[in-house]
């Protein structure tokens, strides 16, 4: 197999706000895997918050490129392990080349993904869309231009965060709302702002502490009346144990994990826990959010609009319905094509 790499810089509709960074620009990394006449595609989204940069993610890829030569795509399970253990810093590259395997297998197959799983693709969830943190009066925008989306995800974790959930339940009074704290609040405040987003009608919290504080999740956990979410905490298969009994549900994302092959493994582990299951995305392109929409009949919740918060999706892939369903495609692999 031969292995490509460029970068994939993502300009956004507006500029996307949570607790810990802001962005216009999202950029990630776009790979295409060559073998024997076909080209499966991947992507990576490296991350700031775990020391991860386009630059070094390319020069990851490059360096795991070599390794690729000479290799069946259907060698999947041990050249994602091979990678794991030498490139243990860079999930999201060693996401975008599992995820162009993937591609590979679908295609030389002839399935979409979701078939060669044996899953039914037409039970797929809602997907929520998602709102940055800004003014409450950008905030109030942002919803009216989200008014097609019946599920909406608002980012939080500053000191007005009461006060936009008040304007945006003004503004959507029949929607589903989800908070997103990204690790941005204390105990004392996700304890005392739990009880007026249960009042709001909020669906779920996620994760408003620091990864590495499941004690005081459950704290939390034990004195609100929504259910609670891990992301930060949730990153891997081996995350999930220790959090039974410290939240409710799981986040799961591709480039956190390592790809497709580690993110099933979260859904049978995060299943034997007894969590419910949501499966996530950074800012994205369709190449990645489509990878992430073929576990979309295994879960419970998706917030999969990656792809509908950049100003142009250079991809075709999943589309969501009328009524923001997940609608995957039926091409072989991942069903996507350049636009």
């Amino acid at each position: 197999m031969h292995l490509s790499v460029a970068p994939l810089d993502l300009p956004l509709r507006h500029r996307f706000t949570i607790a810990r960074h802001s962005v216009a620009v999202q950029q990630n990394v776009l790979v295409r895997l060559s073998w024997k006449g076909l080209v499966g595609l991947g992507e990576a989204a490296p991350m700031s918050f775990y020391g991860q940069s386009q630059r070094g993610c390319m020069r990851a890829l490059e360096r795991m490129g070599k390794r690729l030569v000479d290799r069946d795509p259907f060698e999947i399970d041990a050249i994602i392990a091979d990678l794991a253990a030498r490139f243990p810093r860079e999930p999201s590259a060693i996401a975008a080349i599992d995820i162009a395997l993937h591609d590979l297998i679908g295609k030389k197959l002839k399935l979409p993904l979701w078939r060669y799983w044996g899953l039914d693709g037409s039970r797929t969830p809602q997907t929520s869309f998602t709102i940055g943190i800004d003014t409450i009066e950008k905030v109030a925008d942002k919803v009216r231009e989200a008014e097609k989306y019946p599920v909406l995800k608002i980012k939080v974790g500053v000191a007005h965060d009461l006060e936009i959930m008040r304007e945006v339940r003004r503004l959507a009074p029949k929607k589903r709302l989800r908070v997103d704290a990204n690790c941005g609040w204390t105990v004392r405040d996700a304890i005392a702002k739990a009880k007026v987003l249960e009042k709001l009608g909020v669906e779920f919290i996620e994760q408003p502490l620091p990864p590495g504080r499941n004690a005081d999740l459950k704290r939390i956990k034990d004195r609100i009346g929504i259910p609670l979410m891990a992301d930060e905490s949730s990153l891997t298969p081996s995350d999930l144990p220790a959090l039974v009994g410290c939240v409710d549900a799981i986040n799961i994302k591709l480039v956190k994990c390592g790809g497709l092959r580690e993110a099933l493994k979260m859904v049978h582990v995060a299943r034997a826990c007894g969590f419910k299951i949501m499966v996530g995305c950074m800012i994205e392109s369709s190449v990645l959010i489509t990878a992430a929409a073929q576990l979309a009949p295994l879960i419970d919740y998706a917030d999969l609009d990656g792809n509908l918060l950049i100003a142009r999706d250079p991809f075709v892939g999943v589309r969501v319905d009328a009524d923001a369903r997940l609608l995957l495609p039926k091409g072989p692999g991942l069903g996507v094509r350049e636009r």
